[in-house]
């Protein structure tokens, strides 16, 4: 599979190659505060097949965190574009941020509904997970 994307505003492209490891809805506290309250959906591409194509984006880590999370984002519109996650061998790719979010079609599993909110909606009959699945 190959994605194209990137942010708003044109300044930062990237391309993602290879097989989906996987096709995720978070449903995580931390999400919702980058998606503006709902949950995420996301695409997780192996790493040697992404790349930035124009432009360079910000990254930011919490730094209060055991071990956390790299998001990158556009510099300029702020859209946000993967998630680099310590120790795994993929970069979540934001579907929002795809040319055609359509190639996504649907996550295949939803995590973290601990932190569900009432008016999120998980698709019928995908697995789901109050954290990360064993």
């Amino acid at each position: 599979m190959k994605l194209e994307g990137g942010c708003y505003c044109g300044a930062v492209r990237f391309v993602a190659e290879g097989d989906p490891m996987m096709k995720a809805q978070c449903h995580c506290r931390e999400c919702q505060y980058l998606t503006g309250g709902s949950p995420n959906v996301f695409i997780a591409m192996p790493i040697p097949g992404f790349a930035y194509t124009k432009g360079e984006p910000k990254g930011f880590a919490r730094s209060d965190l055991e071990r956390p999370v790299t998001r990158e984002f556009c510099p300029n519109c702020g859209t946000h574009l993967v998630t680099r996650p310590q120790g795994f061998p993929a970069v979540i790719v934001k579907i929002g941020a795809l040319d055609d979010p359509s190639q996504y079609g649907g996550p295949d599993i939803a995590i973290y509904t601990v932190d569900k909110q009432s008016f999120h909606r998980i698709p019928e009959g995908i697995p789901c997970f109050e954290r990360l699945p064993g």
